[in-house]
């Protein structure tokens, strides 16, 4: 296989992923609507956001030691965590209160959880170390075009067919079985693919199922984690500034086309520089974004702003699950994954909490908390984490 091909398998994941992305995205921005039905929404988005995502972090950071002592066995895990959310997730439509949106957005997610980790780790197996960064970052290219996708459904739906918004929630079914169909009958494990991805002589401390580069990056990881806010602060930002509410779903879909359109890009760029340096880089960026925000008092201005902010999500996604499966040793790589989806997940609830109560005090307080943390983050990086080597062959 040339060093920077992406497999099959990675290929056909990431149209998996699209099928996915494309179904959840069709609900996602119908939700808020769905719930003021019901009343008190902010309430219940919140309670949905924050459950949702919780239990997805623990289903993570449990599935990893299933994932680990499943040896070459990723794919009924997989199957099983995309089958769940696509079964459960139009069943929102039915929904007569708002713990029932609760109930089954969290179930949805408890499917993520389920499946994230087996297949980054079926990715990581698949894929020559030298291309481990542009298979991720196409992967991640496949899910942000999925995010595209939905909301464009769903406003084709109810424009242009007249469609309710319960119907086109339950359609949702389709890209969903379109998802499930293609993981079951195009997806197949290859014992004899690529040796996985192994550090040089990994140190693990007794007790503890991880190496120790492992552990530095997840404790840099979590510390960029803390102070980058959700995506949906910029668009509040941006409607602060003046922006009509109806254009900013305009702005979403521009900006996760951005996204997708880098991804491809920031993987190469991981491969050539090394995936290390590149999230580093993709941090600094970040901070850059984050340190003029505050300053851009014009709401068109700032909507460009987060355009090219797409751009570090292109160069961080490939990398940032690269390095993971270059740093950590082939039989603990599920564990390894599992401490990286649930130190991202579980930092949701706080990190958003914090970057909304600073964004309350005062705009540019929350902005730049944002970028020192991101800053201190790709500094520790290159200084704490060290730069992954393959280990030698023997032939």
């Amino acid at each position: 296989m040339k060093a920077r091909q992406v497999p099959p398998v990675v290929k056909r994941l990431g149209w998996v992923s699209f099928f996915t992305d494309a179904a959840s995205e069709m609900i996602y921005p119908l939700l808020p609507a769905l719930l003021s039905t019901f009343g008190a929404a902010a309430v219940w988005l919140g309670a949905m956001e924050g459950i949702g995502e919780a239990v997805s972090a623990l289903a993570k950071w449990r599935i990893g030691s299933v994932v680990d002592r499943g040896g070459q066995r990723r794919k009924p895990l997989i199957v099983a965590g995309y089958g769940l959310a696509t079964l459960v997730r139009p069943l929102i439509a039915l929904a007569t209160a708002g713990w029932h949106v609760v109930v089954f957005r969290s179930i949805d997610r408890v499917g993520k959880g389920i499946r994230g980790v087996p297949r980054d780790a079926l990715v990581a197996e698949s894929t020559a170390y030298e291309a481990l960064t542009t298979a991720y970052a196409f992967h991640r290219m496949m899910d942000n075009a999925g995010s595209v996708l939905g909301p464009i459904l769903a406003f084709a739906l109810m424009q242009g067919f007249g469609l309710s918004l319960r119907t086109v929630i339950a359609l949702a079914l389709v890209p969903g079985l379109a998802a499930v169909a293609t993981l079951v009958f195009g997806v197949h494990e290859d014992p004899q693919g690529p040796e996985p991805p192994r550090v040089e002589k990994p140190i693990v401390r007794s007790g503890s199922p991880l190496a120790t580069p492992v552990r530095r990056y997840l404790v840099v990881i979590a510390l960029f984690t803390l102070g980058a806010s959700a995506d949906s602060f910029l668009l509040l930002r941006v409607i602060d500034l003046g922006l009509e509410a109806a254009y900013a779903p305009l702005v979403w879909i521009v900006l996760s086309g951005v996204k997708s359109l880098s991804n491809m890009p920031g993987g190469w760029l991981g491969d050539r520089l090394d995936a290390r340096r590149t999230l580093a880089f993709a941090w600094g960026f970040y901070a850059a974004i984050y340190l003029v925000a505050p300053h851009i008092t014009g709401a068109l201005t700032f909507a460009a702003v987060i355009v090219i902010y797409g751009i570090y999500h292109g160069l961080a996604e490939g990398s940032e699950r690269a390095l993971l499966a270059q740093l950590a040793p082939p039989e603990t790589i599920g564990r390894a994954f599992g401490a990286l989806h649930a130190v991202t997940g579980l930092a949701v609830l706080p990190e958003n909490l914090l970057f909304g109560a600073l964004y309350l005090r005062h705009v540019t307080l929350a902005f730049t908390f944002s970028a020192a943390c991101a800053l201190v983050a790709a500094v520790l990086l290159l200084a704490i984490v060290p730069a992954p080597r393959p280990a030698p062959r023997s032939d």
